[in-house]
């Protein structure tokens, strides 16, 4: 669900030129997808256990955390400082950009 608000929030943010009242929705579309990562990520370790292959991989998930984290301030900068938010907005999307190897590193471990 979340993720189909994106392109609505996304075109409504071009067309008003990053004003305060678009960028804090476009905040809240990125902030659903984020804190559904976060619910499905907890739940599949929570099934299968907290010694599991992906328990260990995934660890304290700094990524994780701190995105609804930094989506969150965003939105709230966003009625202040809309420029600012939507610099967070890249910066958080920049270090999704990068992979994240844990899971195969974990994966290769176990074959070993």
């Amino acid at each position: 669900f979340w993720l189909s608000l994106i392109p609505f929030a996304t075109a409504w943010l071009g067309e008003n030129h990053f004003s305060k009242w678009p960028t804090a929705l476009y905040g809240v579309a990125l902030l659903g997808p984020a804190i559904a990562y976060f619910i499905l990520q907890g739940a599949i370790v929570r099934a299968q256990g907290r010694d599991s292959i992906l328990a260990r991989a995934v660890g304290s998930d700094l990524k994780g955390k701190a995105s609804p984290v930094l989506y969150a301030s965003a939105i709230a900068l966003a009625f202040v400082a809309p420029l600012v938010s939507n610099l967070i907005y890249v910066a958080v999307a920049l270090v999704w950009l990068a992979p994240d190897r844990r899971i195969e590193r974990a994966l290769a471990e176990v074959e070993k």
